[in-house]
């Protein structure tokens, strides 16, 4: 494979957004080291947590991937015919279908395969097809249902439920509460990412009632979305604020970067309105792209410095 041909697959599956959610998997990787992992895993030999630690990442980026591409592949009529997604691979023609589901297949592959890093845990091996079916199946989401946005963010919302489930599956079969912090993270990217998404739609909403696809903006109108897409983001404040009532260590540091991010939750709000989309792209990518880098830092600061 050539390096332009590898740029080009990367273009094709947005890689760089990988930054959206690998940060929440990484943050409860993060507490799950703290909190101890099951036996076969840091077991007090020199970096015996390097196995999960890359399981997690190799997991993540397979899926996604995977997911990423399928959805590509989907949505490719779709993305032909509106003229904000012409220009995108696919339809432009500069990759093949052929290509593109052989990169899912892979992806797949690779996926479920990541997960054996885990063993003697097996709940990552026997759980890895029913979550990679969630993920792939966001892709006909909007084909029948205005809350696709929410399907993809449990899709994302899965990260750091599925990093602690590998890290402490027995412990999890146990004691099911074990998973709270995970939990209140997942459902914290979740209205995070359900929120961005209805913000981003809106700039599709005629381009989805005329052709008969579903989402928030298109079914209830641009305004009304974007209250709603604050309601959501409101939602992921208060659950990131309950945090720290399950992982004790999480203090000052925590709270100063939980500022900043109400700081560009409000910011990202202010610079989209009804009747002005145009810097949707800007607090699309900027602001959330910032949110997961600076939380990971501060749940690292704390936990480990």
């Amino acid at each position: 494979m050539t390096a332009a041909t590898l740029r080009t697959y990367l273009e094709l599956v947005r890689f760089s957004h990988t930054v959206f959610a690998l940060p929440f998997a990484l943050m409860a990787t993060l507490i799950a080291f703290r909190f101890g992992v099951d036996a076969g895993f840091a077991d007090g030999r020199p970096l015996s947590w390097v196995r999960p630690a890359i399981g997690v990442v190799a997991c993540m980026v397979a899926a996604r991937t995977a997911a990423m591409a399928f959805n590509r592949l989907v949505d490719r009529t779709i993305d032909a015919a509106n003229p904000r997604t012409a220009g995108r691979h696919l339809p432009r023609g500069d990759v093949g279908t052929g290509e593109v589901l052989a990169l899912v297949v892979a992806s797949s592959l690779a996926f479920i395969a990541s997960t054996t890093l885990f063993l003697p845990n097996w709940l990552p091996l026997v759980l890895s097809v029913p979550v990679l079916a969630w993920l792939l199946g966001y892709s006909y989401a909007k084909r029948f249902t205005m809350l696709a946005h929410v399907w993809l963010g449990a899709a994302l919302g899965f990260a750091p439920v599925a990093a602690w489930i590998a890290l402490r599956g027995q412990t999890l079969l146990e004691s099911p509460a074990d998973i709270l912090p995970a939990a209140i993270l997942g459902v914290a990217v979740m209205t995070w990412v359900s929120g961005f998404d209805v913000i981003y739609a809106c700039q599709d909403a005629a381009f989805d009632a005329k052709h008969g696809l579903h989402s928030i903006p298109a079914r209830l109108g641009v305004s009304r979305a974007l209250r709603i897409a604050k309601g959501l983001h409101a939602a992921t404040m208060l659950l990131l604020a309950l945090l720290p009532a399950t992982v004790p260590e999480l203090s000052v540091i925590y709270w100063t970067a939980y500022a900043a991010i109400a700081a560009l939750l409000a910011w990202e709000h202010s610079i989209v309105r009804p009747h002005d989309l145009s810097r949707v792209n800007e607090a699309f990518f900027t602001a959330n792209a910032v949110i997961g880098l600076v939380l990971l830092a501060a749940i690292a600061a704390d936990l480990w410095v």
